[in-house]
């Protein structure tokens, strides 16, 4: 029921009104009790003291005809003060009623203002993280959407919100070289090639690293325009990219894609760093070759070996899809001839390897149907042939397995890579021995397993699952009799690296500085001759000491690694996480659990998307980005792989 509020008689507060919602109703009384009048819309709520505020609140949220609607703020900054989670952003305000009192008294005197500064910056950090180009600011229809929903709002100029993304960039490079400066470990690089349209050279420089919570990190740190794109200019701005942000000093390991750089990038990095004395390990995990990459070459070499095949193949699959009744004719044939269980004959995308395997797949299961089609006329495709392709179709199977287990998972450990890389290993063994177009992809992989075999071994070593147990497992059947030699040469590799971060990384943890070879009470067992006890007698048992000590020393001695590889492996299941592990039983292993934390934080593969992994092309930047300076490109990347966390928790 509406009220005429010319019959009300205004009622005089016997005392202030505290509640903000007060602000923007008129308390009358009448006989049948107090009323709340709304001043917007005159509507009649009641003011009674007993029925508290929350009702007139709620009106306020819905009514049309108010025009300030900061009511959600107030009553925010009211939960606040009531101990609640309301948020305010930057205001700051503390939970005592002074606070909120003069907050009360701060909006009653100028009332909601509109935020100019704060909308650009909101709208140049939607630009960045949803990748919009610069020049919406500039269109039409956005001007309108903006004019409509806040006509205070300026609107800008493209170079006006380009100078607002750069300096958003500024500042979380401040906040990254930061975060970097405090890593616990160290860094490993990954370096990513990409082209324009324009056919200019870029790389694109990522940090992988785990942090102090045991979590895997991956961080753009650089988009750079390389040009002319040699192995000399590639190199000089990398090293210029590591002294910016100061991890020169930290850095534990590279990784290349084979597009990208060549082995002396890599190798003159490391030298240089080496020669600084900022790499204190040897090489022999410094230089990593991208997975997918390697698997990639092997690919288009399978392919390569039956391109005259695959394009009658794939004539045949265009010819028979090209009209329903030669569809039906096709499949009434392969039930004649019991082939039922036929997978549907698809076309493929060629830049998509995945897709001609299911293309060949296919194809190879309906072989006789080709055979005795009548309509078919692209040419006959030979029983040589067809074994040809059954050959690379199985071998085709098991590279698209791996990627996609190796794709799988959005951040892996450097653990995870060992055993599907020997597999491919054992396939390509095993494929030489039937086919003569294997051996040149076999090198291919011989490439990749001379560089980044070391690598593999210790980071699944440090697997608690499998230890040493998987080498002696694997690589009699890679490597025969000489197994044992190269389960030796892992089994020294891994020490070597333990006995670098005793004695460089954790000095004062090594035996070496323990003061073996000493007793508690401070005599010399270095020589045999006797030795003063404190009491001035000559201790006729030193000998003994001596020799307890000689004995018994393997004892003390007996390092982290050791313990960790006697100990049982942990069993097997598909929820083990293995930095929770190690972060677990750091407090055991501290030299060890430093050494596993850069070890694991090695990028074996780049990081892309499941449906661009079987892509035989390269990366190449889109129309729009192509077109930007290298500046705004670089900020505009780094700063949206530093915002990705929002899109990740709105997803």
């Amino acid at each position: 029921m509406e009220l005429d509020a010319s019959e009300l008689v205004p009622f005089k507060k016997p005392k202030r009104l505290t509640s903000l919602v007060w602000n923007d109703f008129e308390r009358v009384k009448r006989p049948e009790g107090m009323f709340a009048i709304c001043k917007h819309c005159k509507k009649k709520l009641s003011g009674s003291s007993t029925s508290g505020t929350s009702h007139l609140r709620n009106h306020l949220k819905r009514c049309m005809k108010r025009t300030n609607h900061d009511i959600q703020q107030m009553i925010v900054v009211k939960e606040k003060k009531k101990g609640g989670n309301g948020n305010l952003g930057d205001a700051g305000f503390n939970q005592d009623s002074s606070a909120l009192v003069k907050f009360e008294e701060e909006r009653s005197q100028y009332g909601s203002k509109f935020d100019q500064e704060r909308s650009r910056y909101d709208l140049a950090r939607m630009i960045i993280l949803h990748e919009y180009p610069l020049a919406i600011v500039e269109h039409i229809g956005f001007k309108r959407f903006v004019e409509n929903l806040q006509p205070s709002f300026q609107s800008m100029s493209c170079d006006r919100v380009k100078d607002d993304c750069m300096q958003i960039y500024s500042q979380e490079k401040q906040k990254l070289l930061e975060t970097l400066d405090k890593v616990p470990g160290r860094i490993s690089l990954r370096v990513d090639s990409w082209n324009s349209l324009q056919d200019h050279g870029y790389f694109c420089l990522t940090a992988h690293y785990i942090d102090e919570n045991w979590t895997l990190q991956k961080k753009v740190l650089n988009f750079v325009n390389v040009d002319p794109y040699t192995e000399y200019g590639l190199t000089d701005s990398i090293m210029t990219c590591l002294r910016d942000w100061d991890i020169d000093r930290k850095l534990f390991s590279v990784t290349r894609d084979t597009n990208c750089t060549g082995d002396t990038v890599v190798s003159t990095i490391g030298d240089r760093l080496w020669r600084s004395g900022l790499l204190k390990r040897s090489d022999q995990l410094f230089h990593v070759q991208c997975v997918k990459h390697v698997i990639n070459l092997i690919v288009q070499d399978l392919l390569e070996s039956i391109y005259d095949v695959t394009h009658k193949i794939r004539e045949s699959v265009r010819y028979v899809k090209s009209s329903e009744s030669l569809q039906r004719k096709f499949n009434e044939l392969a039930q004649q001839l019991q082939v039922s269980d036929q997978k549907s004959l698809c076309l493929d995308c060629p830049i998509n390897w995945n897709s001609t395997y299911l293309m060949l797949e296919a194809a190879v299961e309906c072989r006789d149907v080709f055979s005795h089609f009548a309509e078919y006329d692209f040419g006959s495709i030979s029983e040589s042939e067809w074994d040809r392709v059954t050959v690379v179709t199985s071998c085709l199977k098991l590279l698209v397995e791996e990627t996609n287990v190796i794709s799988g998972v959005k951040f892996s450990t450097a653990n995870r890579y060992f055993p599907e890389m020997v597999l491919i290993h054992l396939k390509l063994t095993e494929l030489c021995k039937s086919s003569d177009f294997a051996p040149s992809m076999k090198n291919k992989f011989d490439g990749y397993w001379s560089i980044c075999v070391q690598a593999l071994a210790i980071a699944v070593i440090l697997d608690p699952r499998f230890k040493m147990k998987i080498v002696e497992y694997y690589y009699p059947q890679i490597y025969d009799a000489e197994s044992d030699e190269h389960i030796r040469d892992v089994s020294n590799s891994i020490k070597g690296l333990y006995d670098d971060y005793m004695n460089v990384i954790c000095p004062a943890l090594s035996p070496l500085n323990q003061g073996f070879g000493h007793d508690v009470q401070g005599s010399d067992l270095t020589n045999g001759t006797p030795s003063t006890v404190h009491n001035g007698t000559r201790d006729r048992l030193s000998g003994f000491d001596k020799f307890l000590d000689e004995t018994t020393s393997s004892q003390h001695l007996k390092s982290e690694l050791d313990k960790y590889l006697e100990e049982p492996v942990f069993p097997r299941n598909v929820d083990f996480d293995i930095l929770n592990w190690w972060k677990v039983n750091s407090p055991k292993y501290p030299v060890l659990s430093m050494m596993a934390r850069d070890v694991l934080g090695i990028p074996m593969s780049t990081e892309v998307a499941l449906d661009s992994a079987f892509n035989t092309g390269g990366r190449v930047l889109d129309s729009y980005r192509s077109s930007l300076s290298p500046d705004i490109l670089q900020a505009l990347v780094c700063t949206h792989d530093w915002f990705r966390t929002e899109l990740e928790g709105w997803s």
